[in-house]
């Protein structure tokens, strides 16, 4: 098994099923290329969810069917967000309105 990385970013979203092929489509050919060329991007993959969502707010969940995407990028170190050109590429671009839901975060080894 390859060591786990030091830094991670993890991005979630749940996009609108009339616009979820193009959305797919863009984040693979425009997207994920953009943000693997970023200094301090070393990878990236996408995963999609397969069966219902759990969640759960103050100890109460709930289960709803929903399709989340989630992004695990590896970071040299958390500044890698902070570069222009990771702000250049940043966003939903025309998808912004169709994306529901989404999580960011950025994770670092302690």
């Amino acid at each position: 098994m390859s060591p786990l990385p030091n830094c991670l970013l993890i991005v979630t979203a749940e996009v609108d099923a009339e616009v979820e092929a193009d959305w797919s489509r863009w984040y693979d050919e425009v997207h994920l290329p953009d943000a693997l060329a970023c200094p301090g991007v070393l990878a990236g993959r996408r995963y999609g969810s397969v069966g219902e969502i759990s969640e759960s707010d103050r100890g109460q969940g709930r289960r709803i069917a929903a399709k989340l995407w989630t992004t695990v990028y590896e970071l040299d170190s958390p500044a890698a967000v902070t570069t222009s050109e990771f702000a250049a590429m940043r966003g939903w671009g025309r998808f912004a309105s169709h994306v529901r839901s989404q999580t960011r975060v950025v994770t670092a080894l302690r």
